[in-house]
This record gives structure tokens, sequence and C-alpha cells, in this order.
């Protein structure tokens, strides 16, 4: 048993829509890559774990993603692990990874997710997200969501009305998420532009991020609307990517360097529950684990990738992790506490926002992030002086939250 657990490679490319390139090029890219920064070969992988969600939906690439993948690549024989966990599913090919170190059945083990979702056909893009929804009970689902939003005190404004389709089922989700906190916390349009914002500026200085034009508040406010309160400058575009990263086990660092290496301090995943929306969010109780896990606190937090899978999730998951009260999210990002140079800066990468969302790679892409951010090489988006870092990385929806989340801590070692 390994009594700490370390991550010694980060790969990443850029995301963005490549429509020549294919699930198994942008995974080789990003494994070369993850081994090269460990300084390692591929023959010192003992096990890996391949993130995807939507291959064998588009391209009929089942059950063995991983194995053809690695195979195709020359890596064999040792044991690879398919995960499929929607948008959670890249944090949690690396909480796997971290368990079989942590159990001593493996030294080095890769975590590995790549994901392409756009397509010539747009409507098939934004309909597979539908699967990561309780499919049985999708129209109860919507109905559920229509009659929460009509409790709602919210005025739309006419020119704010959402168009009738042309976009993901998650975006009504998170506008019904949105509209509830407005009414019951006096949350405005203007908070989630700011927060839009902010993340537009963020990815501007970010090479590998799939949107890097700064936007102002005014520009996020007068965007295409989406579904209200959310415009298109809010909402994560659709988009292809792979990350990954490379574990091992303190026994094996002794062998090596440690200049570069992050100790995991915590990795916690979970699934959500039946609640209503003012019961306890998955994220609170899962961030409560973390915290212990690690014994660590919300303001030990030097930075923080945060699954903003629109402006409202980040505002969400700022008060789910304790970095403000419950209610708050929208006034605290007005004091710029989360954008660069603030008192704790959260989605220097530009978020799924911005950075964007390949579904399997997104939280390997959160983790490659604060890695940079805890290693100093983040270059203009650098923290100063981080130390300890956390990703949250929700995925699908059941009820009114997230099906599974993944929190991880990491720190400089």
């Amino acid at each position: 048993m390994s009594q700490d657990v370390y991550i010694i490679g980060l790969g990443m490319i850029r995301f963005n829509k490549y429509p020549d390139r294919d699930v198994r090029d942008m995974a080789h890219e990003v494994t070369r890559i993850a081994l090269a920064d460990a300084g390692l070969d591929a023959d010192a992988l003992e096990a890996a774990f391949f993130s995807n969600t939507f291959w064998g939906m588009f391209s009929n690439q089942h059950s063995i993603r991983g194995q053809v993948i690695l195979r195709s690549m020359g890596i064999q024989k040792i044991p690879v692990t398919n995960v499929e966990n929607a948008c959670a599913g890249g944090s949690t090919a690396l909480h796997l990874a971290w368990m079989t170190v942590k159990a001593g059945m493996a030294d080095v083990v890769l975590a590995l997710g790549a994901e392409k979702i756009s397509n010539p056909n747009k409507m098939l893009s934004l309909g597979a997200y539908a699967s990561c929804m309780d499919v049985g009970n999708f129209q109860k689902h919507l109905e559920m969501m229509q009659e929460i939003s009509k409790s709602f005190t919210v005025d739309i404004p006419p020119d704010q009305a959402p168009p009738g389709d042309g976009r993901s089922i998650f975006m009504d989700a998170y506008a019904m998420g949105a509209k509830w906190h407005m009414s019951r916390f006096g949350t405005t349009q203007r908070h989630l532009a700011v927060i839009a914002s902010k993340n537009h500026f963020h990815a501007s200085l970010n090479p590998l991020a799939q949107y890097q034009q700064p936007m102002s508040v005014e520009e996020v406010l007068a965007d295409k609307p989406v579904a209200y309160p959310l415009t298109r400058a809010m909402c994560s575009p659709v988009g292809d990517g792979a990350a990954a990263a490379i574990v091992c086990s303190d026994r094996f660092l002794r062998k090596r360097s440690s200049s570069r290496a992050l100790r995991i301090r915590a990795s916690v995943l979970g699934s959500g529950s039946d609640r209503n929306l003012d019961g306890e969010d998955i994220g609170e109780r899962l961030a409560r684990q973390a915290y212990e896990m690690a014994g660590v606190g919300p303001s030990d937090i030097s930075c923080a990738e945060l699954h903003d899978a629109t402006a409202y999730g980040e505002l969400h998951q700022t008060e789910a992790m304790g970095f403000c009260p419950i209610g708050e999210g929208g006034p605290y990002a007005e004091t710029f506490a989360t954008r660069l140079g603030g008192k704790q800066p959260v989605n220097t990468s530009g978020g799924l926002e911005c950075r964007g969302h390949p579904i399997g790679a997104s939280g390997l892409a959160q983790i490659y992030e604060i890695g940079l951010q805890l290693r100093g090489e983040a270059g203009s988006r650098q923290v100063e002086g981080a130390r300890l870092a956390l990703a949250e990385n929700g995925g699908g929806n059941i009820g009114v939250e997230e099906a599974a989340m993944c929190i991880h801590i990491l720190e400089r070692v």
C-alpha cells in the first residue's frame, strides 16, 4: 500500500473542433506528452484507465475503447479499464488510478480521457448530451424541470426569451438552477455575465483554450440568448480534445527527482441523491469529505478549477466548495476574488465555458491546469504562490443535481 500518491506526468492538447482528427489520434498525442513530461517510456505503465463517452455513439466503437487506443500505440498486456461517467469521466479515471496506486496494486498508472463531439450534424452532437440523463424517464425529467421553473418569481424580458431548440438539454437544466438561485437569493443575470467575462479573460491567456477572445460583461449580456438567463457566452462550446495524467506511488517517486511531482491530498468520488433544490448539494457533501481527507479547509485553497458548463455552474460551485456563503456566489464574483490577482482565482484555464468541454477529457484538463499552477508553469495566468489547488468535476444529471462528481485536491511537493 502506498502512503502517498503523486502525479508525475501531465498532457493535454488544445480543445477545439477537429474535423480531421479522431479519438485515437488525440489520445495517442496526449499520452506521449504525459509520458515525456514524466520522463518515462511507455513500458513503465502498469495499468491504465480510459475515459470516453460518445465514441461508441458516433463511430460504433464500444466496449474495448481503451484497449483499442493503447494497443494501437504499442501499449499492450497491462490491465486497461474503460470509464464512462458522463462529464466526470476524466476525473473518475484519475480517481481509479489513485485507488490502484494507493492499494499497492501498481506503481505507475495512466489516466487518459479523449472525446470527439463536433460533427457535421450539429443536432447529433447536441442530442448526444441527453444520454447523460435518465433516458428511461427523460420526458418525466423535462416535465419536472418545467414545473419547478413555474414556481420561480423571475421576470424574463421579452428579448431574452429562449429559442425553442438548437441547444443541449443541459442548458435547460442549468437555466432552471440559475432561475431558482435568482428567485431564492436575488442573483442577477449580470452576476453570471461577470463570471463569464472573467473566464473569457482567463482563456485569452491560455493557448490551449478553445475560445481565446476576451469579452466584456456587456458583450456577454448582449450575446445570443440560449435559455434565460444564459447567453451563448455563458455556456460551454461543443468541441474535441484529450488530456492525460500519470500517477505513481511514493516508492516509485523515491527513485526519481520529485521537484515537479504533485501530491494527491484528496480524491473523492460520489453520486447524487433525490433531493429538492433547498436540500444539501452533492458538491457540499463531497467537498466536506475532500477537505477532511486532505486535512485542509476552503480558505487553504490557492486556486480551483470548477465544473462550469455554464456560468451558473461556477457560481453554484464556488458556494458548494465553501469559497463563499451559500447564496452569495454572485456578489462574491463581483469582488473579483475569483479573477487572476484575486483572493482565490477560479478557472484560470477559462473553465469549461472557454477552455472547452469534450466530455471524457474535461476532468483531466482541470488537473492539467491546476498542475501547471502548482508547478509554477502557467505563464501569464500564473497564480502567485499556489500551493494547494482543487478540481471539482460533475457528470450527468438525475433530478436536480449531478449524477456523479469527483473532487481532487493537489499539493505542490
